[in-house]
């Protein structure tokens, strides 16, 4: 089986998630919260399931890219769509694998509202030996009035943490 291999949507290379493996995205943010980018910028755990991850950016002054109109600097959004994309690869493979975003195209519709939180879930709809395949949305308040839509790929680095 070559490297590349596909994989299910609910396992590893062997159809399914090593025996006793587990991932939560929910501690896995809180952890993260006190120190590195996501907690600097504000980011929240919102919710996720099998495959997905969403993920909130409160609204803050700090985050603001343009002063006149109050509207928060594309920086921070794609920072939220890459971890919430990120966090869906490994909820989705019930584990933590050391991985990098390959690519991650993000779409933008139009600015988010002044004042609103920003939300973002990113869902990993397939993954391989070596890369998962994510998508996502961000909004903020409408689901069906998007901020941005995202696409991208990760690949898992093996052995990357020495």
């Amino acid at each position: 089986m070559s490297s590349d291999s596909p994989a299910p949507v609910d396992g590893h290379a062997s159809g399914r998630p090593p025996e006793g493996s587990t991932f939560s995205p929910r501690a896995f943010m809180q952890m993260m919260l006190g120190h590195g980018h996501g907690g600097h910028i504000g980011m929240r755990y919102g919710d996720h399931g099998d495959n997905w991850v969403e993920l909130q950016l409160p609204y803050s002054e700090n985050l603001i890219g343009d002063e006149s109109s109050g509207v928060i600097a594309s920086g921070p959004i794609i920072s939220l769509m890459d971890n919430a994309t990120s966090l869906s690869v490994w909820t989705a493979m019930k584990a933590f694998r050391p991985q990098v975003t390959l690519d991650l195209r993000v779409d933008y519709m139009r600015p988010a509202a002044p004042g609103k939180t920003v939300f973002g879930r990113g869902e990993c709809y397939k993954y391989t030996r070596s890369i998962a395949f994510v998508r996502g949305v961000a909004h903020d308040g409408d689901p069906g009035d998007p901020v941005a839509h995202v696409a991208g790929t990760f690949i898992h680095v093996e052995n990357f943490l020495g």
